[in-house]
């Protein structure tokens, strides 16, 4: 079984590793869901020019990338808050001791992960 299929070009991944190394996926988004964080959803887009279709990959598969702290209590909708995770786009990393916080973390390795030559 593979770890992500193209749903356009049909592409596949066997693993994560070659999933986030290739040139061509890049992670434009994140989708929290706040009811389970696990079950937010990564948006990456294949940036094949006859392709470039968005791959959506629950948090889920990644959360074993986080070796810190996972915090309990959420500080959204508080004044400590800057609001990254309820704007789809924003993938910038966040100070705060929130229990959204290791996706953010996880977020940072993923943008960073090395990429092979095309």
């Amino acid at each position: 079984m593979s770890f992500k299929t193209c749903t356009n070009c049909g592409k596949e991944w066997g693993r994560r590793d070659a999933f986030l190394a290739d040139s061509d996926v890049v992670l434009i988004g994140y989708q929290a869901n706040f009811a389970d964080l696990d079950a937010g959803i990564f948006l990456f887009q294949h940036m094949v020019p006859e392709c470039e279709t968005t791959l959506a990959v629950e948090l889920a598969e990644f959360t074993d990338m986080h070796d810190g702290p996972v915090f309990e209590v959420r500080k959204e909708d508080t004044a400590d808050c800057p609001g990254y995770c309820k704007v789809k786009s924003n993938l910038e990393p966040c100070d705060q001791k929130c229990e959204c916080a290791y996706v953010r973390k996880i977020i940072q390795k993923v943008r960073h992960w090395p990429k092979k030559a095309a």
